[in-house]
């Protein structure tokens, strides 16, 4: 049952660290799209260094500057001089996102350019507002151009979580550890570990095929 609570923990984190990467990986497109040469440097920027490092260090960096930016900002505007750090799986969510949202961010690019101007210009040619043209015309096959890259960026959040086992919080890989030293019997908790991953990424695929 501590491993079935694992997994629910790995499922919640996943899914809050892919929305969030959604939500960056948009933000960064736009800017990368963005006739301002500043925006798409610094979306550019971002993506090279997040996919540049290991996602275990982007984990650490999270980790460690978010409480030394939070004591700082604490310190500075309040006078607090104690010790301050993210709830734990806001941070989990926060390290998974940030590694999601610069792999999401060239996916839903690529799925932009991939709409052929012409049907914009047809848009326009009949009238439509940039708000029509963006949700009639923009989204709906945008959506379907990036679908099969950001099933792939799901799985790869999916089995990313298991990283954040380094700072505490108790998904599949953390509580097969505290359960494998508490048994001596490691293959079977870790055994245990990769079913339910196994599982969780087979049930994805269906999901994004169908």
């Amino acid at each position: 049952d501590q491993m079935a609570l694992g997994a629910l923990v790995t499922l919640a984190v996943a899914v809050c660290a892919y929305a969030l990467g959604v939500v960056i990986g948009s933000g960064l497109a736009a800017m990368k799209l963005s006739a301002v040469p500043p925006l798409r440097w610094v979306a550019a920027a971002y993506t090279t260094v997040i996919r540049g490092i290991p996602e275990l260090l982007v984990i650490y960096l999270v980790f460690f500057g978010g409480g030394a930016a939070l004591r700082a900002i604490a310190s500075g505007m309040f006078g607090y001089e104690g010790y301050i750090d993210l709830p734990i799986f806001l941070t989990g969510t926060i390290c998974i996102g940030v590694s999601a949202g610069a792999y999401s961010a060239e996916v839903i690019r690529g799925a932009v350019q991939s709409v052929p101007k012409g049907q914009i210009e047809a848009a326009i040619a009949v009238g439509m507002s940039r708000g029509q043209r963006f949700w009639r015309i923009l989204v709906p096959q945008v959506a379907r151009f990036a679908l099969p890259g950001l099933g792939n960026v799901w799985q790869f959040t999916l089995k990313d979580t298991s990283l954040i086992s380094v700072i505490g919080l108790v998904e599949i890989m953390r509580q097969a550890a505290i359960a494998a030293g508490s048994t001596k019997e490691p293959f079977t908790f870790y055994l245990v570990a990769a079913i339910l991953y196994l599982g969780l990424t087979s049930f994805s695929n269906r999901g994004f095929a169908a």
